[in-house]
């Protein structure tokens, strides 16, 4: 596939089975991952691979945190976060490590890891592999972060829940890119 046809291509899947990315084709994606723009060359990508029994790690996580931080919590609501991990056979856990630096903004670092999980997601598509990128309540804020025993410095923007597709692929609809696009002459 070329790289034009992958990136028009591409589709979230919310619905995912088995098997995921071998360790092999994995080192493929973090490669693809890493070379997202990178200013002063800071690398803040960092990613928690989580599969097999380290998907029950995760759903406790996601159990406690609701339970200490969400309010209006209720028996159902802990029962969906806490089954949330599993609609996956792989979940790609996206953390931006930030660091001081005079010309490289926190909110630019945090950008180049969100380029990073978007080359994942083409990488992961040219290998016939469907995934989606998921945030809600366990992702972009303070308190999440201490859950994983992060430094206070680095930020989860995000999961990518990776597999193959156990759905259809929905249509993707067509684009009117003139409504984006101003042009200056």
């Amino acid at each position: 596939m070329n790289a034009i046809e992958n990136i028009l291509s591409r589709n979230s899947v919310s619905k995912l089975d088995a098997p995921h990315p071998t360790k092999e084709e994995m080192k493929q994606v973090y490669k693809a991952a890493l070379r997202a723009p990178d200013h002063a060359w800071l690398r803040p990508s960092e990613f928690i691979e989580i599969t097999g029994n380290g998907l029950n790690k995760l759903s406790n996580i996601f159990e406690k945190y609701a339970i200490e931080n969400i309010e209006d919590m209720n028996d159902q609501k802990i029962f969906k976060y806490k089954n949330a991990p599993f609609r996956a056979p792989m979940v790609i856990v996206l953390v931006s490590s930030i660091k001081e630096h005079h010309k490289v903004p926190a909110i630019e670092q945090m950008l180049s890891t969100a380029a990073a999980a978007q080359n994942i997601l083409l990488a992961l598509h040219a290998l016939d592999y469907s995934a989606i990128w998921r945030t809600g309540v366990f992702a972009l804020n303070d308190k999440i972060g201490k859950y994983f025993s992060l430094n206070s410095n680095q930020k989860v923007l995000g999961y990518l829940y990776i597999g193959k597709s156990a759905i259809e692929p929905k249509k993707i609809p067509e684009v009117d890119i003139e409504k984006y696009i101003t042009r200056w002459k």
